[in-house]
């Protein structure tokens, strides 16, 4: 039989036995991380990726398909025959996909577009913290210059000024003084440098605090938090450099793992799912919660509506349960029927990045080593951005590969991932040397 012409079991039962075929979007290193982790999981039987990379390829068919494009997603995983839609990415979940998915009767890990606004509108997603009690910073919101000036007026320095829209990681700036803060309002409402993104500013509070990162798989009312990690957003050592999408991250976070966390349920999380459910728009599907370890107490930063970007290929091989079941239950049922178990190991990933990244940079150069590099158990090179050209593997993008190490502690697992990533070689390669360095 082909790809489209297996027989679908004829009950839930019988498709978790067999194994269902799942379809992920996307074609980043969280993706490879999902597809990775999801092809070792027993209820999954076969892993498509749209529009996948190299290493998702090396999992199962890649199908040459925008996964923002509602329509031909719904194609794709029909001909597919597909039990199962994981969304990476944010842009295909405000675009609607799984709307798209959800109508034609095919079941899709991740939020509807209504409630994926929680991550496409930085002021809709205050607005909610605000309704929930969810402890946060002050803010305004504007799309008018003048009113922008003068809100900065009611905030101390340093001050935070955001685009409201998606802007690929790109539109927030920490301004130290009210000269920055006004140019950075100007590039965004004036200069339009993010483009309709930036139509509109968000100017909050700064909250003072190391950041962490919380995951919750949300059913819509409930939702099993996994393992908090923290990651390195800054290009450069110490903290130095322009924001990235994210240069590194280590899990378990010492003081702060899941059973530190369990008061966020009751806190963050759950008030949000009631706020957004009563708004008409449940949320199934992964929220990451962004926190600042203030002195009065973590406070919400920021939410997205799908698995971080490199916190994920930190988190997943510490998983030790299903997370086909998990992601499945989250799309169509409770989470609280699935049980989630973690290895004691911890984990470190290193980013692999194009030289001159997050500004411009260089596609096309080869890659080596790769193949050198994850040979041993527990050692894994997630492709972030990397491409096939004229049979060589080679960069594609600005974040090119995570070199991920498990270790008995974030140090073993550190020296493992530093280890391996000496293996391999490409020109221009940058990297932090900083990543998991904790005391």
């Amino acid at each position: 039989m082909g790809p489209g012409d297996r027989v679908r079991p004829s009950n839930e039962a019988e498709a978790a036995h067999v194994g269902r075929r799942v379809l992920i979007l996307g074609g980043g290193g969280r993706e490879h991380a999902l597809g990775w982790r999801l092809a070792s999981s027993p209820s999954v039987a076969a892993i498509w990726s749209a529009p996948g990379n190299p290493g998702l390829a090396a999992l199962g068919p890649t199908i040459p398909v925008d996964p923002s494009d509602p329509a031909a997603v719904v194609a794709a995983a029909e001909q597919a025959d597909i039990d199962l839609v994981v969304v990476g990415p944010e842009a295909p979940l405000v675009a609607g996909v799984v709307d798209a998915l959800s109508a034609a009767g095919i079941a899709a890990f991740g939020p509807s577009a209504a409630a994926a606004h929680i991550e496409g509108s930085k002021a809709f997603a205050k607005r909610i913290m605000v309704e929930a009690g969810a402890p946060t910073g002050g803010y305004e919101a504007t799309e008018d210059r003048d009113a922008a000036h003068e809100a900065l007026e009611r905030f101390a320095p340093p001050y935070v000024v955001k685009a409201d829209g998606l802007a690929a990681g790109k539109g927030v700036s920490i301004c130290l003084d009210l000269r920055e803060a006004r140019e950075a309002i100007d590039a965004a409402l004036v200069h339009r440098r993010f483009g309709d993104a930036g139509a509109r500013v968000v100017v909050e509070e700064y909250l003072d605090g190391p950041e962490r990162s919380v995951f919750g798989v949300c059913d819509g009312e409930d939702v099993v938090l996994l393992s908090p990690a923290q990651d390195y957003k800054r290009a450069h050592d110490r903290d130095e450099g322009p924001n990235t999408g994210g240069m590194g991250a280590f899990c378990p976070v010492p003081g702060f793992d899941v059973d530190d966390v369990d008061d966020l349920r009751t806190t963050v999380f759950r008030p949000v799912l009631r706020t957004l459910a009563a708004r008409g728009t449940p949320f199934r599907g992964l929220l990451y919660a962004g926190l600042v370890l203030t002195a009065d107490g973590p406070k919400l930063l920021e939410f997205n509506a799908r698995f971080g970007d490199p916190e994920t290929q930190v988190i997943l091989p510490r998983l030790a349960s299903d997370l086909g079941e998990l992601l499945h239950a989250s799309a169509t049922g409770s989470v609280a029927d699935v049980e989630v178990a973690w290895r004691d190991e911890a984990a470190v990933t290193v980013v692999l990045a194009s030289g001159g990244y997050p500004g411009g940079y260089a596609t096309g150069r080869p890659i080596t080593g790769v193949d050198e590099a994850g040979v041993a158990a527990g050692l894994d090179v997630f492709h972030a951005g990397t491409a096939i050209e004229d049979g060589r593997l080679v960069t594609a993008g600005g974040r090119v590969l995570n070199v991920t190490a498990l270790g008995r502690d974030v140090a073993a697992a550190r020296d493992r991932a530093y280890d391996a990533a000496e293996r391999i070689h490409f020109e221009g390669m940058q990297r932090r040397s900083d990543i998991a360095a904790i005391r």
